[in-house]
């Protein structure tokens, strides 16, 4: 028989310490590999059975664990080779702990897909999935009507770091969790979502085990929990700065920037209570939408290129355009970033474009006050003063709500800015 490869048997090894009585337990494999240009990067994904802690409340369920987002070889076919002391591949290897059924004797396979999903965007990315990352679905987990459509991720609750050949390995773990509570982890920041999932057994309990039939929400079970999380927002602000969504930006023409300046200059005289000027717009250009847009704790880089693409100039006007999944972060960019002295970047996954709100005090912005747009090729960092901040926060306030009719148009005129929020279809 040959030997098992080197970061494989690391792992195996691992899950033997906690599995010791199931030594050869259900597998899903990639009946291609990946480095034989099969389409899944995970070459394997084990199937335990944990009988829980009865004496905690902790039920039985069914632990995931994947094989292939590390560096499993060591030679060169899937990740480039890596010093020992560093991170093995990605670094990290996905688990997720599924509520077991009464009755159920085989593990469902559907997480395994999920694993899949999420390790084919890993790749295709270069971006590793960390502790208090969130991923928003928009679709139940297992394809049903569950609540649980969107993820979390925390360490994993048994499985240690380890050491292997090829470097280290962290075991990251997929947490289940409703739309309600994928906004706070965005509005506040995921590692105190996380700890408040732990708080209630219902909602995962210390070892965060996922039940596709919970009808609750955290808060639904806890109100007061919405309170942490409100508190935490004021007190802290959020620790997201940036996301991947559907996102563009241009520069109005003279008669674009005239236009705009004169019909919101009059309409502002006409309603001096209400300075935005807001309305119901049609755009014909094409924003698809994803439903995978993802967490992403980064600073704003452009690739090097050509001079005339990366000198950094300056912009007197600025028309914004978002898909309505990243409009609706916008009072979270406002209110849990810039308020705080922070940034927040939107990020383009359809090419290089990029946008990112910065405040006065965020200190190494090629934009000022004097000249508030700032372009360093394809992206764009937009200044926003403490006033106007505060004004683009009252002004935006219906994007609170999930229900807003697209597409729709604020504009400040007397600013330069105009920003358009398109639906996710389009």
């Amino acid at each position: 028989m040959p030997a098992t490869p080197p970061g494989l048997e690391a792992i195996y090894t691992s899950c033997r310490r906690l599995y010791p009585n199931q030594p050869n337990p259900l597998q899903v494999t990639a009946l291609v590999k990946y480095w034989l240009n099969g389409p899944d990067p995970l070459d394997y994904i084990s199937m335990y059975s944990n009988s829980g802690d009865p004496e905690r409340n902790i039920p039985p369920h069914w632990h995931y664990i994947s094989f292939g987002l590390s560096d499993l070889h060591g030679d060169g076919r899937v990740h480039e080779s890596s010093a020992t002391e560093g991170p093995s591949g990605y670094g990290f290897e996905l688990t997720f702990r599924l509520r077991r059924e009464p009755g159920e004797n085989n593990p469902p396979t559907w997480p395994a897909a999920l694993m899949q999903s999420l390790a084919r965007y890993v790749f295709q990315s270069g971006n590793v999935l960390c502790t208090g990352d969130h991923v928003s679905w928009h679709n139940p987990l297992d394809g049903s009507e569950s609540r649980i459509q969107h993820m979390l991720m925390s360490d994993d609750s048994q499985l240690q770091p380890i050491n292997t050949p090829f470097g280290s390995v962290n075991f990251v773990q997929i947490v289940g969790i409703c739309s309600e509570e994928l906004r706070a982890a965005q509005h506040w920041n995921g590692p105190g979502v996380i700890e408040l999932l732990r708080s209630k057994e219902v909602a995962g309990g210390p070892w965060l085990i996922t039940d596709m039939r919970r009808g609750e929400t955290i808060f639904e079970i806890d109100p007061e929990l919405q309170e942490t999380v409100d508190q935490g927002i004021e007190q802290e602000g959020s620790n997201l700065s940036g996301v991947s969504n559907r996102c563009s930006w241009e520069e109005p023409d003279s008669e674009q920037i005239k236009a705009t300046l004169t019909k919101g200059l009059s309409t502002s005289h006409n309603n001096l209570h209400n300075p935005l000027r807001s309305e119901n717009t049609r755009d014909n250009e094409s924003h698809p939408n994803t439903n995978q847009s993802r967490k992403e704790s980064f600073d704003s880089t452009v690739s090097e290129g050509p001079a005339e693409l990366t000198r950094t100039r300056t912009l007197d006007a600025i028309h914004l355009k978002f898909n309505l999944e990243a409009g609706l972060l916008l009072p979270l960019a406002l209110r849990g970033r810039l308020r705080h002295g922070r940034h927040f970047t939107f990020k383009s996954v359809l090419n290089d474009v990029a946008i990112t709100l910065v405040s006065s005090s965020v200190v190494g912005s090629f934009a000022d006050e004097e000249h508030p747009f700032a372009a360093h090729g394809m992206w764009l960092q937009v200044l926003l003063t403490d006033d106007f901040i505060e004004e683009m926060i009252h002004d935006l306030d219906e994007l609170t709500n999930d229900d807003i009719l697209c597409p729709k148009t604020y504009s400040w005129p007397e600013r330069g800015l105009c920003i358009t929020v398109l639906p996710d279809e389009m």
